[in-house]
């Protein structure tokens, strides 16, 4: 009788997928440096294997240098890890519409390519003719605006514009209590390095915006969901995840919710920040779609007035994507220690986007121009919710504006598997997972309605719902 090759054998294979799968919990940061792991028989309960397969595997991962064993006590995740692998953060069956895919293909997508789950508008939405006369000026001013390093916490009189454009949503900042940034992203970058340590617990909306996600486990935190309702987090789970998780920081949008379009009610916001108080908890009120509204919604930092709330922004949705420039407005207190962080990590930044920006801003063409993306983000978002409906696929809520839908698929449809077909049809989806932590979206889509009025797409989408239907049936 032939020896069989202990590789293939099924108990191997078994404990290869038990070490593959505490590899992938370990990669991605959801198992930190010290903690315990899922004990022996609770794993294989899980995983419906023997308990022997199971020890088995650990037993391998401790030879290993990734886990040890504390006789009596269980096995632990070892206390020095290697670099961390973005490539596994998320589930590897999802990787195709993970939210790095997801933003890699909108990005790197070819201009025919139909971004329908992107998050920006179409380049010819967007103040061009604005941009280049500002960039002439700046082509005939000094030099140092374009070759020189900025100030550390930026340009003042880009500062002041802002202080003034905040307060006319009722949120009251000195120019010393803001600072420009690169962007948005590089603002909560700059925040979580200053108020998190790995292993901290975070709160963010389930669903909410996927890089939020990302950047929050490239920082190792502890990621807890809370379920958004339309005027914002439920305020029972929010309590209950406070008391079981205590949180270090809680990111959020307010004024146009991203990915729902849902704005939030002054009477959930007031519960918030009293919970928030009791807490302790820090807030991050991310403020990107601003420009958007048509009359200013509530916002925490309004409520609360930069106390245990930072609010932050950028002008990479309204103005310009290529112009990086970003701000935190927060208490006096932080500004020093964010701005020496800001050093530390990305020197002085520059002075070329915020004098761009600058100059877009003052431009007297700039507030008529806001008026008219508006009116057509409007006319849009009626137009292609009108087209969603009528093939079943239903919003969430009415958005009292902004440019994102967030609609559920008939039937349980899998949001996954048909933003997966849609890729073969040059069309680019975001499935309702990649911004759920609980991963309690499936059958939801973002949409962008700036960049969901092509024929295309809903030939596409009608041709899918007719094939599940079919299915179905």
């Amino acid at each position: 009788m032939s020896r069989s090759n202990p590789e293939s054998s099924p108990v191997t294979t078994r404990t290869g997928a038990v070490m593959a799968e505490i590899r992938q919990r370990i990669g991605a940061r959801q198992l930190l440096p010290g903690e315990k792991l899922p004990s022996v028989r609770g794993l294989a309960a899980t995983m419906a294997l023997s308990v022997s397969t199971v020890v088995e595997a650990y037993e391998r991962l401790v030879a290993e240098g990734l886990i040890r064993s504390r006789p009596g006590a269980g096995f632990f995740v070892a206390d020095r890890l290697a670099p961390l692998s973005m490539a596994q953060i998320g589930p590897r069956l999802d990787r195709e519409v993970d939210p790095f895919w997801v933003s890699r293909q909108a990005l790197e997508a070819p201009a025919q390519v139909i971004k329908a789950g992107c998050g920006w508008l179409p380049p010819d939405w967007l103040p061009q003719e604005s941009l280049r006369r500002a960039l002439r000026q700046l082509s005939r001013g000094a030099d140092g605006p374009l070759v020189d390093y900025a100030s550390p916490q930026g340009l003042p009189a880009l500062r002041q514009l802002l202080g003034r454009r905040l307060g006319a949503r009722g949120v009251e900042a000195l120019p010393e209590q803001i600072i420009l940034t690169e962007s948005g992203t590089q603002a909560i970058d700059l925040l979580c390095r200053f108020l998190i340590e790995p292993g901290d617990t975070v709160l963010v909306d389930d669903p909410s915006y996927f890089n939020f996600h990302a950047l929050l486990r490239a920082h190792r935190a502890h990621i807890v969901g809370v379920p958004y309702t339309p005027t914002g987090p439920c305020l029972e789970a929010f309590a209950a995840a406070l008391a079981e998780h205590r949180p270090r920081l809680y990111i959020t949008n307010s004024a146009l919710h991203n990915p729902t379009g849902a704005t939030l009610a002054p009477v959930t916001a007031h519960r918030l920040l009293k919970l928030a108080q009791e807490a302790g908890l820090v807030i991050i009120e991310d403020d990107i779609f601003a420009d958007f509204e048509h009359s200013p919604a509530p916002r925490l930092a309004a409520f609360d007035g930069l106390e245990r709330v930072v609010s932050v922004g950028s002008f990479s949705k309204s103005l310009s994507a290529s112009a990086r420039v970003g701000y935190i407005a927060t208490r006096p207190a932080w500004v020093e220690s964010l701005v020496d962080l800001k050093i530390a990590t990305f020197f002085g930044g520059g002075q070329f986007g915020a004098e761009l920006v600058l100059g877009v801003l003052q431009d007297k063409a700039y507030p008529k121009y806001l008026e008219q993306l508006r009116l057509r983000l409007a006319r849009a978002m009626f137009e292609v919710g009108r087209r969603l409906t009528g093939l079943g696929i239903q919003p969430w809520v009415q958005p009292a504006a902004g440019m994102f839908l967030w609609c559920r698929l008939p039937g349980g449809m899998d949001a996954g598997a048909l933003s997966q077909a849609a890729l073969h049809e040059g069309i680019v989806l975001a499935p309702g997972n990649v911004f759920s932590v609980s991963q309690g979206a499936g059958d939801f889509l973002r949409f962008n309605v700036a960049q969901s009025r092509d024929e295309r797409l809903f030939g596409f989408l009608a041709r899918a719902l007719e094939r599940g239907a079919a299915g179905r049936a």
